[in-house]
């Protein structure tokens, strides 16, 4: 007769690899968490924003640069509505033709990014921001309307800025960690911490400076100086505070890279 257990014997335990009749279930692909979509969030901030985790010693190219901006196009797009509106106003003092030509521009380079299946994100951004202040400078038949938008976009950064870095929280910081895959690490790095910290202070500066600077000729209503140092105060200042936060940024994590031992310490 062949033995079978019974009932109240125990059955075999089988260990792995020994033939188990039942394995276990292999596990699934993580489901993704509130924290990854978080860190994927930050980090595509932080590389639209231009911190790309380049490697030690790489130059920086006018290509790169260009690129951390949106490619020419995105330099086009954000600077040539704005110019278009400075030269007809100024040439034809009439509000109504120069917002005109305004939108027609956005619209364009709606279009044109339809028709070449690109990414629409920025143009209709720009597009939807463009229409508000048409409508806002139409509303009020004031031309420095028109710039009420960017005053309003350069107060919430700015301000969301100071405070992040007052509070000991750099948004700049943030970004950069999740997108060098360190998450929040770095703020028990005092290095990595006061150059972060840094960074995000000057970025909330040159939102302040703007505001500082183009305030006042917008109560004066000086419309042609107010476009001539929207512009000015744009990509001119944009550009080089970027290349000076990304050589900021590559200087601290190289330094602590080369100061943190690559092994364990020989006996």
């Amino acid at each position: 007769m062949t033995d079978t257990p019974s009932a109240a014997e125990p059955e075999p335990r089988h260990s792995p690899g020994t033939g188990d009749p039942h394995p276990p279930a292999e596990a699934g692909p993580p489901e993704p968490s509130a924290g990854g979509a978080l860190a994927d969030g930050m980090a595509a901030a932080a590389r639209r924003a231009g911190f790309s985790p380049a490697a030690d010693g790489e130059p920086i190219s006018g290509h790169a640069l260009i690129a951390a901006m949106g490619g020419v196009r995105g330099v086009v797009e954000a600077v040539l509505p704005g110019l278009v509106f400075l030269v007809a106003y100024t040439l034809t003092r009439d509000l109504t033709p120069a917002l005109i030509a305004s939108v027609l521009i956005g619209v364009v380079f709606f279009v044109l990014r339809l028709v070449k299946k690109q990414t629409i994100t920025q143009a209709v951004g720009g597009l939807v921001g463009i229409g508000i202040s048409a409508v806002l400078a139409l509303l009020t038949g004031r031309a420095e309307d028109f710039f009420l938008p960017g005053f309003w976009t350069n107060g919430v950064y700015g301000a969301v800025l100071l405070v992040s870095a007052l509070a000991g929280w750099p948004l700049i910081g943030v970004g950069v960690g999740y997108l060098m895959g360190e998450q929040l690490a770095w703020r028990s790095d005092p290095s990595k911490r006061r150059v972060l910290s840094l960074i995000t202070f000057m970025w909330a500066g040159l939102f302040i400076l703007r505001l500082a600077v183009q305030l006042p000729l917008y109560y004066a209503g000086n419309v042609e100086w107010l476009g001539a140092t929207k512009l000015l105060m744009g990509l001119p200042l944009y550009a080089p505070l970027l290349v000076l936060s990304w050589l900021m940024v590559r200087s601290v994590y190289a330094t602590t890279a080369r100061s943190t031992p690559s092994g364990p310490p020989e006996a």
